[in-house]
């Protein structure tokens, strides 16, 4: 089976739940039914979320939103230690970390399969998911140590737009959706706002591959429903990172 293109059908818009705090109650744990954690303006968290929606799940797996400025206390005593999300509350036990989670997503529920059976792409989407840690590492970090452009950080976005045109039959790393694309579009959904309010850089300039794909994610509603308003992740990346 191929990896699987954009979702075609019409995806009704989600009723979002509260973020739960210090005072809310913990959800009903551990009674069978499955739960991702997440935060709305997280970006780890989303790519789980996203993961969710292509996959159709939005029935099968419920939303509990934590806010991690005012987060519950039973969260990391009763649910994931870590205290982190996103986590999964599947089966009796809770999984965490985002790029392991949305494998875990694909391969143990139905849907459209996120990851392709052939070996030349599949190796390639192995290799993207195993650089999206450092790719996010080398993008933030002249933003949070308030310098300039970095060659590092030209050198990843050049990495991407390079490894974008390696199929040609679609706009994604791998021509048609899967979770190579899902692993870094919630990173560049910020950086794209990041960069371009505060270091005046616009990511995807002279990278038409980028330019592309952004603009073809953001025609995706399984992707567009867990978007954040720029304004409010800029201003809680200056708050948080103390980017300036």
């Amino acid at each position: 089976m191929a990896a699987a293109a954009a979702p075609s059908r019409s995806v009704t818009k989600e009723v979002l739940p509260p973020a739960l705090g210090t005072v809310s109650e913990p959800p009903p744990l551990f009674d069978g039914t499955t739960r991702l954690y997440i935060c709305y303006i997280c970006p780890f968290a989303q790519r789980a979320w996203v993961t969710r929606n292509c996959k159709g799940l939005q029935d099968e797996i419920k939303l509990v939103a934590i806010n991690l400025e005012d987060k519950p206390a039973w969260y990391k005593d009763k649910v994931y230690p870590q205290g982190t999300v996103p986590s999964l509350e599947h089966n009796g036990k809770v999984t965490g970390e985002s790029l392991d989670l949305i494998k875990y997503i694909d391969s143990n529920f139905q849907g459209p399969a996120l990851l392709p059976q052939d070996p030349a792409k599949r190796q390639f989407a192995d290799e993207l998911i195993g650089y999206a840690d450092a790719f996010t590492k080398a993008l933030y970090a002249p933003l949070i140590s308030k310098v300039d452009m970095s060659d590092e950080a030209v050198a990843a976005l050049d990495k991407i737009e390079a490894a974008l045109s390696k199929f040609s039959d679609g706009p994604f790393f791998l021509g048609q959706l899967s979770l190579a694309d899902i692993a870094y579009v919630t990173i560049l959904e910020r950086l794209q706002i990041y960069y371009s309010h505060v270091r005046n850089y616009e990511i995807a300039k002279d990278r038409p591959n980028l330019e592309k794909f952004i603009e073809e994610m953001n025609n995706i509603e399984a992707y567009k429903q867990t978007k954040n308003q720029p304004l409010i992740l800029l201003d809680f990346a200056k708050r948080h990172l103390k980017i300036a």
